[in-house]
């Protein structure tokens, strides 16, 4: 019979938007669709309030890019996932700098902790790399792993086709303008939210199938959490013909960095995962080699 327990990885996996550990892990209650459908509690959750003295330290480090930035500043986040008010694990999600201008690479992490930790030691580990191109992201490889299960996802855009290998199957699909991995549509919502131009729709590529998500911007709210109060923009993503939601907070003020996800399933919110502490990464410039004596 299969148990809660071993499914706790593949719904942390949902919560952050991917579906990559249904078939890693057994299921329980819940599927690993990236976004379903199903309105959360009417309130916005949010985490204890944070001392002040961890809301100023953490200021400092926070400072969003100028708001005229076509591009996305990088950064590391930290959160806590708990699953029907159990703490089962932490999640740590990176934007960094590629080697060209316009190029990053995203990195989530879930790892399971206390007991849960005994039969997911390995955690899951999810990379995209992607291009920022005019207003939008094109992704250009995705990988995810978790123990001995892989997906690995190559992008030909002047070729128009997605190949990779999903769980030892081949993946061979067309790509449409604008499909995304499921973490490159992470940082695509971001941008969208910071040009006010959120599609209805995107095209996501989810393992070896190509599959369509409905998005909406369901408005503002200010939420307490373990940095302070925040003014965020809710976001709901959801696949058609499935019963589960995910709703996401983006913080404008730190980039529109997502501070808070829930997934929820006919009214009831499963896993919820919240922000513990963000730092935005500031590039170093490189130092002018020092002059001899000789000069």
């Amino acid at each position: 019979m299969k148990t809660p327990t071993a499914a706790l990885l593949c719904i942390m996996a949902s919560a952050a938007g991917t579906a990559f550990a249904a078939n890693t892990a057994s299921a329980s209650p819940a599927s690993a669709s990236p976004a379903s459908a199903s309105p959360a509690s009417a309130s916005p959750a949010s985490a204890s309030p944070a001392s002040a003295s961890t809301a100023s330290a953490t200021a400092a480090s926070t400072t969003a890019p100028a708001a005229g930035d076509a591009s996305i500043a990088p950064f590391i986040a930290h959160y806590q996932a708990d699953w029907k008010g159990i703490s089962v694990g932490t999640s740590d999600i990176q934007l960094a700098q590629g080697a060209e201008p316009g190029q990053y690479l995203y990195t989530w992490t879930i790892t399971a902790r206390g007991i849960f930790r005994i039969a997911y030691h390995d955690g899951l580990v999810q990379k995209s790399w992607l291009s920022v191109i005019g207003e939008h992201v094109r992704p250009d490889k995705y990988s995810g792993k978790e123990g001995s299960s892989s997906v690995e996802l190559n992008f030909d855009w002047q070729n128009k086709r997605a190949t990779g290998v999903s769980e030892t199957k081949p993946v061979d699909l067309k790509l449409k303008d604008g499909t995304q991995d499921v973490m490159s549509i992470q940082v695509e919502v971001m941008l969208d939210l910071k040009h006010g131009n959120l599609p209805k729709t995107f095209e996501i590529i989810d393992k070896d199938q190509l599959k369509e998500f409905s998005y909406t911007q369901e408005g503002t709210a200010k939420i307490r959490t373990a940095i302070g109060e925040i003014d965020t923009i809710i976001v709901t993503s959801q696949r058609s013909g499935n019963n589960r939601i995910l709703r996401m907070w983006f913080a404008p003020s730190l980039g529109f960095v997502p501070v808070q996800a829930e997934r929820s399933r006919d009214g009831k919110v499963e896993i919820a995962m919240r922000i513990k502490s963000v730092d935005h990464l500031v590039a170093i410039e490189p130092r002018p080699s020092p002059k001899s004596s000789a000069e």
